[in-house]
Formats: structure tokens, C-alpha cells, sequence
């Protein structure tokens, strides 16, 4: 649609040319039920914008993605709708010094999670509402400036359905059938917020009391579908949410700004959560209908967490443009892990954060589309796919770096200089490097050159000479770059020496930190050690790397990683194999080896699922294809014998209980699978609830065992929403011509799903067991995207380019295919060919360690 991608040329013209005083929004949200009005379901909007235009008699312009406006007003003077809106834009010519803009739309639901999503609950007929915006889905629901550097307070009104209830950034009351809502504080466009509907909403509150006898109250909410009601454990979110706000408290010394706190977990959601002030949304798959593992609480409180830091950094402060997305994305998302541990119960969060979070910034650092913390976003489209590995991850892990480099407590004291000096404004990169150079006394700018401004991860490689008695000589460490990105960064580093005791336990016995500077750095300090046998040169996790190993460490490692007995340790060595084994340095049958010889000792449960993840992916993607069905069989016959082994009801047989179904396919696993759903088999302990039903169905779909008639008597015990994905992805896993063609349509040819059935259809489509009927689909895909980027929104668009390329036909013509689409199509939509070239790489990287694990098979 024309304009509907709005450049960072044209934001920083309309930001210099106009200040926004206020918006007052009024929706009429009672279209939401009954028949709708044809399609799409509209709603009313009337938006009235209250702007000054610092040259008087200028152009500009007003975002708003609506089906069809009704009229507009400027100064009072009436324009024609159909000569000043395209369908993304508002015209707006002969500005005044002062001027007051008026929209009546006809705005339309969603069903893709972008703007105001509708969602009608199967289990009830209930309706439910919410908005989701980030970077510039507002505009889908009223009128505004679309960009984050004009804030402004807003105003909410809403009408909706009665017995509704509604909720928006400020505090709410219902007078004369209208809801309204208190003046917000100025914010950014993309973090204003509605949810409305019969929600299940519980409360609670959090009072403080500072040093100078101030006393700040914030009342809390928690909210979900009524359908969830009798799974939500509000308490444990309040508990987690109280917790947080002391941290912040504690740390920030800038009181929470934005009244209420309310926590609306709601259906089809796109994302994890999203930091609207004072009304936090989060996907309901935060609520467990099931028995889960603790690390699902952890990853839920890290969430609650990384959303309560975005109150300061993000909402309160705000970047100017998406190019500093990084600043309040990186601060958050390392905000989660360092309040998770200092606040909450879940005390190793920082090795949940090497194992799973590094993972996603090292795959991502390595990608040809890897670019700089402080990114260069030409556009939205571009701004959309930079909520990625790189921004989130990969920024957390360097602002870690950062506080063991200037102290933890310079580096907070920055944050609280940074909030105070930019309260409610918007903020550069140069800006947060200015306070942490006032704080830390240190010059900011070659660091932030090295660490925020270049791409790319470095490798570092222990070296290590002995003397005649057996004792350390030297002990270097090598730094390595990429061709791609050469830069050699500076690295604080611990590095650690380990040793196994006479009782067979491999530990530490020295540790050292150092600078690691340039291409080999000697640390003096180890020089007369004991001579060891495992030399961990990022122990501790205090920097970002790919850690690598010399033979005798690596050799150790194979023989005795489990008996190493530090658990960081443990999550930064496990995480070097993965890396070797995806860098093709290690071959994946002998990943898949150290994976069940030693996952069966792992303590930390985000560690061992994490790993199961990794042994599933190295069976799939990087072991030679005649070894996969030998790889399917061990990983089986292992996963089989550690549930029977593991704790009877602990989350170690959970875990074990869910790889076994990952992996089953073998006629005796998918046997007991069908006797553990029917109770004719049992494992001691065991409670094959709801959810575990679901996921010992889907390899059972897949492999031709459960039919539909299985599947929808499943869903008829489980008549839910959360049902309805789970059976649709499994009919999509079955194993037939004509259901992948009926899949392949639903998803590609007719945008009749929503979102949530859209990612439930794909993840049935691409089964690893059924190479050869998605074969065909290879040249589909090539031929489809284009239109399908073109008619789509940009969700559904990134779902579907990502979710449905052909990497499970992983040979050299499926590259070669890829290879062509790319030149032929040299002017698609630079996200678009971002995608597929995102997945063309993730598939070479397969072949070559395909390549590897073939030279192993010969040992």
C-alpha cells in the first residue's frame, strides 16, 4: 500500500516540523458482537489530534491504515476524504502555527495480532479485544503521527459491548455506558493499549514507602480469557510483579511513573509480551494448563521482568528512532536476567541466559543479514525484523560485558542519570554513552565502536604450553573474527583451569580475569599452574564469544562433562559444542553422543530442555542423511531409558517424557505413546495431563497412527482454543498428499486463518519424517512469496516466508533454487529478500555440517 512504509527520512522531517500536544481517541467497539457489518469488521474511530507546525503553511501528514474514513477536519475546515487519504496517509497542506486535526474512520478488527486483534473463544462464544503495535500498528486503530519521537499524552474513550469490561494505559471508569480513561503521561504511539471484553481480571496492590517518607502506591491487575480462569495462577504473577518493582526501586531511583500496573494475558498474540505502560500484554501461553517445568516459570518471571524494565527504558525514555531500538531492548532484556536473579526465586537465570538466550544472539551474529546493536533501519519493514537475536541478545550479553568493565555500579548510576536527565523525551545513542562516561570515568567511544557499532562474534581459543614438570609455561588466548566482520574487540575474560578430583569431579582449582586485546594475549598469571585438563577461557560468562577449546580440553570434555560440577560451567561448555557442531567443527553424531552419555546428569532443567532442543536439531538439520534414522533410534532408545530413570513426578521425567515424543517413530515408541494415551501403560509417576496428551498426539498424527477421528475425539475432550491449535497442527502433521496440499492452501492461497492457526498449520506442514511429500512444495514456495509478501501484512508475511521454506530439502538444488530466486528477484522488498536469504544461509550451514557428520562415519 502506498506509504504504508514510512521511512526514517520522512520521520525525522515530520519530527522536525511538528510537536504534538495531545490526542483524545474515541473507539465504538460494539460491532465486536453480533453479525458483523460485512467484511472486514469495522469498528468507529474518531480521533482528535491537537499538533503545532513549526512553519506555518507547511505539509505534512497523518498515518492512519484504515478501510475507510468518513470525514476529516483541519482547523475546522472540512477536507474530502477521498482526495487526502490514500489508505495509509492523511494529507495535511497549509499547516497552521497551532492546529487541531479531526478523523472519523471506520477502522477494522484484526486477525493477524496487528492493531485491534478479535478473537472469538470456541469453548464459549465469548469475544475478546486487545491491541498489539510495535513498531507502527496504531495507526491501524486511530489516527496519529506514527513514529516514536512524537510523544504526546492521550485520552482514551470507549464504547463497548455491555458486560464488557476495558482496560487502556491510564485508570478507567464507566459513566453513561462510555468507558473513559485517565490522561496519559506523554508517550510514544506505539505503546498506547485497549483490552476489552468479559476477561477474567483479578487484583492486587504494591505500596512503597522512600527514604523522605513518600509513599507510592500502584494498584495491580492480572487478566485472561474466562476459558483459562481455572489455570491462571495470579498469585505467583503478583508475587514476581511485586518483586520486580522492589528491584526497580532499589536500583533505578526514579519511582514507577505511570499509575496503574495492570497484566492482560491474551489469545493469539504474536509476540512474547509488549511493555505498554501500565497495561503490560502478554500471549496467554504464559498460563499453564499443564504440568510444566520450573523453567517455564522462569522464562514467564524473566518476561514479567524484561516488560517492568521497559517502564523506564523504553516507555519513560524512548529512542528516537528504530535505528536505537537496541536501547531499550538490550537494557530489558538484560534487566530480566539480572532482576530474575536478585529479586526472585529463580537464582540461575544468568545460566538460562548463556545457554538459551546467547544462542539466538550467536545464530543470528553469524547470519548475512547480522548487523551492528546500533542498527541502520532505512524503514518500518526494516524496523520489524530487527526485533531480533542481535537487539535483544546479543545487546544483553554486551551490556554484561559492559558492568564487569566499568562496575555494576557505575553502570547503574548511568541508568539513573539517563532517566532522570531524559524523562519522557526520546534519546540517542550518544546520550546513555554520555552518562556512562560521567559515571565510569572511562572514554565510552572506542568501546561502543568496538561493541555496539561493528557485527559479527568473535572466537577465542585457549593455547596452552607446559614445561618439563608438567606446569603451565604460557597460556594465551587467540582471538579470531570472521572475513565477513574482521573486527578484534576487546574482551574482559575469566578464564578458568579445571582439574578432576581424586572423587572423579572435574572443578576449578584456578581462575583469572584479563583483558583480551588483539589477536593472542598471554595471561601471565596462570604461568606455574598445575597443568590442566579443561581451560574454560570465557568462564563465568563474562563476555561475548564463541569459546572455543585446545585438544586436551575438548578430549576432556568428551570423556567427562558430566562429571563437571559447576552448572554455569556446564551451560557454557554444552554451548561450545553446539557451536562447534553447527560450525561444522564437530560432526553431529558425536554431539548427539555427548547428549546422551551426559544429559541424563544435568541438574538445571532449562539446561537438559534446552539441550533435548539442540539433539533434536543436529538429528534434523546437521547429521548426514544416512545416519538419521540410526541418530532417531539412539535418541529414542536414551530419552526411553532416562524417563524410566529419572524422578517419578519430577520435571526431569517431564522433560524426558516430551524429547521421547520428539523423537519417537519406531513402531514399539509410537506403541506405548497410543498406551500411555489410553492408560493400558503407565510410567511411575507420570500424569499424562491435557497439554502432554497433545504433544504424544502430534508424532502419532504425523506417523499415520492417529486419524482425524482421533484427533477430533481429542478435540472434543479439550474443546478449547488451545485445543483447536493443538489438533490443527496435528492434522496438518499427517502423513497424506492431500493433506499437505489442503494445508499448503489454507495457509498460502486464502488468508482466512488467523494467526495463532496460521503457526499451528505450518508447524503440522513441515514434519522432518516427511521429506518426501513436502518435496514438491520447494518450487511452490519460490514461486508464491512474492505476491504473498506483497497481499499480506508483514506478521503473516514473516510467518510464512520463515515457517514454510523448504530447509528440510536440505540438498545442493534446494540452494541452488534459493541462489535463483535471490538474482531473479533483485528488487523485491529488502525484508522480504532478508527472509529467504536469512534461510539460505541457516541451510547451507546445514549442508556443511551434514558434510561433516559424513567423514565421522568411517571412525
Amino acid at each position: 500500500m502506498p506509504g504504508e512504509n514510512l521511512s526514517r527520512d520522512e520521520a525525522r522531517e515530520r519530527a522536525a516540523l511538528l510537536s504534538v500536544d495531545g490526542y483524545d481517541v474515541s473507539l465504538d467497539l460494539r460491532s465486536a458482537v453480533g453479525d458483523g457489518d460485512g467484511e472486514p469488521r469495522t469498528f468507529r474511530s474518531v480521533t482528535t489530534i491537537r499538533f503545532r507546525c513549526s512553519e506555518p503553511g507547511a505539509a505534512s501528514f497523518a498515518d492512519l491504515v484504515a478501510p475507510s474514513v468518513t470525514a476529516v477536519s483541519l482547523n475546522g475546515r472540512d477536507l474530502d476524504p477521498s482526495e487526502v487519504f490514500d489508505g495509509s496517509r492523511i494529507m495535511l497542506e497549509d499547516l497552521a502555527a497551532e492546529n487541531e486535526l479531526v478523523v472519523d474512520a471506520r477502522c477494522a478488527y484484526s486477525r493477524t495480532g496487528e492493531g485491534l486483534h478479535r478473537f472469538v473463544d470456541p469453548e464459549d462464544g465469548e469475544v475478546y479485544l486487545y491491541t498489539q503495535y510495535e513498531p507502527a500498528d496504531s495507526r491501524r486503530v486511530f489516527a496519529n503521527f506514527e513514529q516514536p519521537d512524537l510523544k504526546a499524552p492521550y485520552r482514551f474513550e470507549v464504547r463497548a459491548p455491555e458486560g464488557w469490561t476495558v482496560w487502556s494505559n491510564g485508570t478507567g471508569e464507566l459513566t453513561d455506558g462510555v468507558w473513559r480513561f485517565a490522561e496519559t503521561k506523554p508517550v510514544s504511539t506505539y505503546i498506547t493499549c485497549v483490552v476489552a471484553g468479559p476477561y477474567h481480571y483479578v487484583t492486587d496492590s504494591y505500596t512503597r514507602t522512600f527514604e523522605d517518607g513518600t509513599r507510592l502506591e500502584i494498584p495491580l491487575g492480572a487478566m485472561c480469557r474466562k476459558g483459562l480462569a481455572p489455570h491462571f495462577d495470579a498469585d505467583d504473577v503478583f508475587l514476581v510483579t511485586k518483586q520486580g518493582l522492589d528491584f526497580f526501586h532499589d536500583h533505578f531511583d526514579y519511582p514507577y511513573p505511570f499509575g496503574k500496573y495492570d497484566q492482560a494475558f491474551v489469545p493469539e498474540y504474536n509476540l512474547g509480551a509488549m511493555e505498554n505502560p501500565g497495561l503490560v500484554t502478554f500471549r496467554e501461553e504464559f498460563i499453564f494448563r499443564g504440568k510444566v517445568t520450573q523453567a517455564s516459570y522462569e522464562a514467564r518471571a524473566n518476561v514479567i521482568l524484561h516488560e517492568m524494565a521497559h517502564m523506564w527504558f523504553g516507555d519513560l525514555v524512548t529512542m528516537e528512532w528504530w535505528d536505537d531500538l537496541w536501547l531499550k531492548e538490550s537494557f530489558a532484556d538484560f534487566m530480566g536476567a539480572f532482576a530474575n536473579v536478585g529479586a526472585t526465586r529463580f537464582k540461575d537465570a544468568w545460566i538460562t541466559f548463556a545457554n538459551r538466550r546467547k544462542a539466538w544472539a550467536y545464530r543470528a551474529d553469524q547470519l548475512p543479514s547480522t548487523h551492528p546493536i546500533t542498527a541502520d533501519i532505512r524503514d518500518l519493514e526494516d524496523a520489524k525484523l530487527n526485533f531480533d537475536g542481535i537487539t535483544y541478545a546479543k545487546g544483553a550479553s554486551v551490556l554484561k560485558q559492559l558492568v564487569a568493565y566499568v562496575g555494576q555500579d557505575a553502570f547503574l548510576e548511568g541508568a539513573r542519570r539517563y532517566f532522570k536527565r531524559h524523562a519522557y523525551g526520546n534519546t540517542r545513542l550518544g546520550d546513555l554513552l554520555s552518562v556512562l562516561g560521567e559515571t565510569s570515568g572511562r572514554d565510552m567511544s572506542a568501546w561502543a565502536r568496538s561493541w555496539l557499532q561493528t557485527a559479527g562474534v568473535n572466537a577465542l581459543t585457549p593455547q596452552v604450553l607446559l614445561d618439563a614438570q608438567g606446569r603451565v609455561a604460557e597460556l594465551a588466548v587467540v582471538q579470531e573474527a570472521p572475513e565477513s566482520h574482521p573486527e578484534e574487540r576487546p574482551h574482559r575474560v575469566a578464564v578458568g583451569l579445571y582439574r578432576r578430583t581424586p572423587e572423579g569431579a572435574l572443578e576449578r582449582y584456578a581462575r583469572v580475569e584479563t583483558d583480551v586485546v588483539g589477536p593472542r594475549t598471554v595471561v601471565a598469571d596462570l604461568v606455574g599452574a598445575e597443568a590442566p585438563e579443561l581451560v574454560l577461557v570465557n568462564d563465568d560468562d563474562l563476555t561475548y564469544c564463541k569459546i572455543r577449546f585446545d585438544d586436551t580440553s575438548l578430549a576432556t570434555l568428551k570423556e567427562h562433562l558430566g562429571a563437571l560440577t559447576d552448572p554455569l560451567a556446564r551451560a557454557l561448555c554444552w554451548s561450545a559444542l553446539w557451536n562447534l557442531t553447527r560450525d561444522a567443527l564437530l560432526p553431529a553424531r558425536d554431539f548427539v553422543e555427548l547428549v546422551l552419555r551426559f544429559a541424563g546428569r544435568e541438574s538445571v532443567i532449562g539446561v537438559l530442555q534446552m539441550l533435548h532442543t539442540w539433539a533434536n536439531s543436529a538429528l534434523v538439520h546437521y547429521a548426514a542423511p544416512e545416519w538419521r534414522e540410526t541418530g532417531s533410534e539412539l535418541l529414542a532408545e536414551g530419552a526411553l531409558r532416562e524417563l524410566r530413570a529419572a524422578g517419578a513426578g519430577s520435571e526431569h521425567q517431564l522433560a524426558w517424557a516430551r524429547f521421547f515424543a520428539s523423537v519417537a517413530s519406531a513402531e514399539p515408541d509410537l506403541k506405548l505413546l497410543r498406551e500411555l494415551l489410553d492408560g493400558t501403560s503407565t510410567v511411575e509417576g507420570l500424569a499424562v495431563d491435557q497439554e502432554l496428551r497433545w504433544a504424544f498426539l502430534e508424532p502419532l498424527a504425523a506417523h499415520g497412527v492417529a486419524d482425524e477421528s482421533v484427533l477430533a475425539a481429542e478435540l472434543a475432550r479439550d474443546d478449547t482454543a488451545s485445543g483447536k491449535r493443538h489438533q490443527v497442527r496435528c492434522l496438518a502433521a499427517r502423513p497424506s498428499a492431500a493433506v499437505k496440499a489442503q494445508a499448503w492452501a489454507q495457509v498460502v492461497e486464502s488468508d482466512a486463518l488467523s494467526n495463532a492457526l496460521v503457526e499451528a498449520t505450518i508447524a503440522g506442514f513441515r514434519q522432518p519424517s516427511q521429506r518426501e511429500l513436502t518435496a514438491p512444495y520447494a518450487e511452490k514456495y519460490f514461486a508464491a512469496i512474492e505476491r504473498l509478501w506483497r497481499e499480506r501484512s508483514i506478521q503473516i508475511g514473516m510467518d510464512v516466508v520463515q515457517g514454510l521454506f523448504p530447509a528440510l530439502q536440505d540438498r545442493p538444488e534446494t540452494l541452488r533454487a534459493t541462489d535463483a530466486w535471490l538474482d531473479a528477484h533483485r528488487d523485491a522488498a529488502p525484508a522480504l529478500r532478508r527472509l529467504v536469504l536469512e534461510a539460505r544461509d541457516d541451510l547451507a550451514r546445514a549442508l556443511r555440517a551434514q558434510e561433516c557428520d559424513a567423514t565421522a562415519a568411517g571412525r
